[in-house]
């Protein structure tokens, strides 16, 4: 019997789930039908395949809406997180599997019991992070659990980066996904447990507090604190842990650079400015105290500015008379606009996903530390690493979903056996693979 599948949004990480989808139609009998209103990121060989149908769909339009869902054996929703609420409810109402990468929101956790009662699952967050970070995880902590062990220290790192090859500018950083979330990181508080004490970081001390750490052979890595960590503690059924700490992934001397810019409330994004007619130099300078100093001695004076920070903010063009193109605009949307000229990926340029978790436990009396480690070069500027790592989790849930492989009902994160199991199992056979570094501590 065929199966229907009815992907919503064809953004940027969805041609790794459709060609994985595609690959796998005529074995599984799978149609897909795909919903969007722009399609320029899907190459026209998946567009044109004979299993796949592309139509214009507006998620606000209920009737086509529901239509499309009611008629679907199962639902992909790539849309901005905010509106997967619309397509959940039809889901639960028609009876149809629904999978996501978004995080789960309130008001989708509150629709657990009735799709308990109707017996549909809403698999939310397996994508890369969450879903891949979470996957791995469990594989490691109920591996411990199994043998004995407790658990005492769980650190998580998680970056998109660029390849090594195409690490070609001095902040060792481009675009791979969403620039505004890029700019906007990092803002509210950082929570966080270390050896049983809480701990908060706010926005403007963040990227004055990074760890560092190395990974496999790619080299050294800092990492700032993502904003909750404690949370995760219910996730991963760890809720006496003594050190639970999430962070994001930069090369070295980043962070440094990033805080001027955070110092100076360049990436706020409460209020408009009058940019009409303003270049790169007159907004920056807007921000600043000159009294007379060019910008470095300022710089240098003000915000203690090092000559390594300099250098990066200088190599963006801020010191320089281009214009700004904009007429109303936040700080941070004009950061933004000049960060995604600079920041670009190229043609030629590949990106690289690099994630790390760190455990420390206690097994038979003995103190081990153990250390997960997945890096991951893109092949292109469409088939990224970062796309591939959101896609290829979806996709493979659900295909399992729709085989019977995966049976839960309500609303999940892929973090029990039944879906972690197979679904790393196969990213592995596709070389996306976890490398495990056990060693004993004294």
């Amino acid at each position: 019997m065929t199966k229907n599948i009815f992907i919503i949004g064809a953004g940027r990480s969805t041609p790794s789930l459709i060609k994985y989808l595609v690959d796998c139609s005529i074995e599984e009998n799978f149609k897909l039908k795909i919903g969007d209103k722009d399609f320029s990121f899907l190459p026209s060989e998946l567009s044109k395949h004979n299993r796949v149908k592309t139509i214009f769909f507006d998620v606000c339009d209920v009737s086509q809406r529901e239509l499309e869902i009611e008629k679907s054996d199962l639902v992909i929703s790539m849309l901005p997180a905010h509106l997967h609420l619309k397509v959940a409810k039809d889901c639960v109402k028609f009876q149809k599997p629904m999978v996501t990468a978004s995080y789960v929101s309130q008001e989708i956790r509150d629709l657990h019991p009735e799709a308990i009662q109707k017996g549909v699952l809403l698999l939310n967050e397996i994508g890369l992070d969450p879903g891949l970070d979470h996957m791995s995880a469990m594989k490691v902590i109920d591996e411990i659990k199994a043998k004995g062990g407790i658990v005492k220290g769980f650190k998580s790192f998680c970056g998109g980066l660029v390849a090594p090859e195409s690490d070609t500018n001095p902040w060792k950083y481009k675009f791979t996904w969403n620039p505004r979330n890029v700019v906007l990181a990092g803002q509210g508080v950082a929570k966080f447990v270390e050896e049983g004490e809480y701990k908060y970081i706010s926005y403007h001390q963040l990227f004055k507090r990074t760890l560092s750490l190395r990974v496999l052979d790619y080299g050294t890595f800092e990492a700032y604190a993502n904003r909750d960590s404690l949370s995760y503690r219910t996730i991963y059924q760890l809720e006496d842990i003594p050190t639970l700490f999430r962070g994001t992934l930069r090369r070295p001397g980043y962070s440094e650079a990033w805080d001027l810019f955070v110092q100076m409330g360049l990436t706020d994004d409460s209020y408009e400015m009058n940019v009409k007619g303003m270049t790169y130099n007159t907004f920056f300078t807007s921000f600043l105290n000159l009294e007379d100093r060019s910008i470095k001695e300022c710089l240098k004076a003000d915000f203690g500015t090092s000559d390594q920070v300099i250098e990066k903010i200088e190599w963006l063009g801020i010191f320089e008379d281009n214009n700004v193109e904009l007429t109303q605009a936040s700080p941070a949307q004009v950061l933004q606009n000049l960060l995604e000229e600079k920041w670009n990926l190229e043609i030629d340029d590949k990106d690289m996903i690099v994630m790390q978790h760190q455990f420390t436990y206690e097994l038979q009396g003995e103190h081990h530390e153990l250390h997960s480690s997945l890096v991951f070069i893109g092949v292109d500027q469409i088939q990224t690493a970062m796309a591939i790592t959101v896609g290829l989790p979806l996709a493979i849930a659900a295909k399992l979903i729709l085989k019977g492989q995966i049976t839960a009902v309500g609303v999940h994160v892929p973090v029990t056996k039944e879906m972690y199991q197979p679904i790393l199992a196969e990213l592995e056979s596709l070389g996306i693979r976890f490398i495990e570094e056990d060693i004993l501590k004294v």
